[in-house]
Order: structure tokens, then sequence, then C-alpha cells
């Protein structure tokens, strides 16, 4: 089995982890995150059309000249069509109702009368839908919320940290069992950061925004880097009372031993996302790109970054 020197070329791991983290992490600072309508509210318009309703795809095309913001389309029923939007104004209504209008031909209604010969005269009127309901909607996510969830995500690290403490309490040397724990929530930290900050690149020279669905990726993409490194440090855990080498070579070893485990996960769940990325739907797309950042820094986190920064720690220790 090829024994790749991992940990021996720790520096240059955690000299290209280092720069991707301040590059990104300016990102986020200097240009922030552009919310979506879920984080600023916007419009609710539901339209019931008389004849054939027509798709997701050629409704957005329909509307695309209008360039409106954070556009959700949902189907509703079999006829109904729901549209969120961050504008609100009455002229963007109205163009909204017109742009919908054009794109269905009017339905004709017979028998609107006689003419002078005393036949059935045909009218067209324009009823090809039919406006349900507009009202303006205030964000899903409140800061009350928002708050809520910071919360949330700071007490969720601190019990893993305490886990792993307690699930590597026998492993005390040469370093502590806490510093385990502390590794996987820099390492995960590392990951959100750079998942964030490529979406504050992508809001500010793409337009993407970020909506409900970013949030709860960011969240899965800290489970997940969280366990990838346990899936290392638990080897190492398991290697460390019966091998002959030093802490850095114990570590490498065990790297080693996981690499193809590690890489043919996250390959797989990879594959997947793509696909959904390039077939999924346009509401979709946003977590499915999250997820696949997420994973794939958290891949060469729990190499790269979490298991190098052990051994530093040891290295410091001396």
């Amino acid at each position: 089995m090829t024994n790749f020197k991992i940990i021996q070329k720790r520096n240059i791991w955690l000299g290209i982890s280092g720069a991707l983290f301040a590059v990104f992490l300016t990102a986020l600072l200097v240009w922030g995150l552009k919310f979506g309508i879920d984080f600023t509210g916007g419009s609710l318009l539901e339209v019931k059309y008389m004849s054939e309703r027509p798709t997701v795809s050629q409704t957005e095309t329909t509307l695309a000249d209008l360039k409106l913001s954070s556009l959700i389309i949902q189907p509703v029923g079999e006829q109904g069509m729901l549209l969120r939007f961050q504008e609100t104004s009455e002229e963007t209504h109205q163009a909204v109702i017109s742009k919908l209008t054009d794109s269905v031909p009017s339905a004709p209604l017979a028998n609107s009368g006689q003419d002078s010969s005393g036949q059935a005269r045909v009218e067209n009127q324009d009823n090809s839908i039919e406006e349900l309901r507009f009202e303006s909607v205030g964000p899903s996510i409140g800061a009350e919320l928002k708050v809520k969830s910071l919360w949330a995500m700071f007490f969720a690290l601190i019990a893993m940290l305490g886990y792993i403490t307690y699930a590597f309490k026998k492993v005390s040397k040469p370093i502590a069992s806490w510093k385990y724990g502390l590794a996987a929530l820099v390492a995960m930290f590392h990951d959100s950061i750079i998942t964030i900050g490529i979406f504050a690149v992508l809001g500010k020279f793409y337009g993407v925004e970020i909506n409900i669905a970013f949030v709860a990726a960011v969240l899965t993409v800290i489970g997940y880097s969280v366990h990838d490194s346990i899936v290392v440090f638990d080897r190492v855990r398991e290697n460390l009372p019966k091998s002959d080498l030093d802490f850095a070579g114990t570590v490498n070893t065990s790297l080693n031993q996981t690499l193809l485990r590690s890489l043919s996960t996250s390959l797989t769940s990879l594959l997947v996302l793509v696909s959904i990325i390039i077939f999924g739907g346009e509401t979709i797309r946003t977590f499915a790109l999250a997820l696949a950042i997420g994973i794939f820094a958290g891949t060469y986190s729990s190499i790269f970054v979490a298991s190098p920064i052990l051994v530093v720690w040891e290295q410091w220790k001396k």
C-alpha cells in the first residue's frame, strides 16, 4: 500500500488552506452576502390559468425582461401559480400581470350576442389568467430567528467539543483529548467560511442569492465536516497504543488508512450533487451548490487541516 507523505508536507497544505480562508473571509467581510426574499421579504402573487398552465421554466422566460429579484415560482394545484419576488411596487405588480397575460392566448367567449344578420357574434375577452391575490410578505427569516440560529450553532459547537473530548478521554498522550475536538472545530470553521465566502463572490459578480435552503446546506456542511474529521481521529486513537512510530508518523499512517474511504464517500456525494446542479431546478440549485462546495472543502480539511493541526500542536508542546 502506498504511504503518502501528507503530514510531512503539512506546511504546504496548511498554507493553501490559510490562503483560501483569508481570501474568502475578506470577500465575505467586504462584499457580504446577497440575501434573497427569505431574508428581505417582498411580494407574493398567486394567479390561476383558465387554459393550460405553462411550466416553471416557461414562466421564468416570460418574466426575464422584468429582471425580478429573488424570483421563486411554484405551481399550485392544477391551474394555479405562486410567484414570490422582492419588488413590491404596484408598477411591477401590473407589469408581471401584463407579461403573464400576454404569454397565454386569450380565450374566446362564444354567443356574446348577434350581429345584424342574426348570426352569433364571437368576441375575444382577456380572461387567460385570474389574479387570486397580491400581497406584501415579510422575511421568512426574521431577526429573532437569526439570533436564535446563532445561539443554537454556538451550543452545538460546545456540545461537539464536549463529546469529542469525552470520546477521546483515554487518549491523553502526546496531546490532550480536548485538542482533538478543537482541531475538528477549526476544520469545520474553515469549511464554513470558505463555503459562505464563495457565495459572497458569486453574489457580487453573478447575482447569486442565498435563501433558507442555503442555511440548511451550511448546517449540513458543519455536520459533515466534523464527521469526516472524527473518522480520521478515531483511526489515530486506534493506532496510537500499538504504533512504533512517533506521533507524526502515526497520524500519517492513520490518514493513509482512511484516505480511500474519505475520497470514495465524498466522490459519490459530489457526483449526485453535480447532477442536481446541472439538471435540477432553480429552487434547489443553491442548496446543491453549497453542499458540493462544503463537502469538497470538508474532505480537504479532514485530511490536510485537522490532522496536521494535531501534529503542529504536538510539535509546539515539545
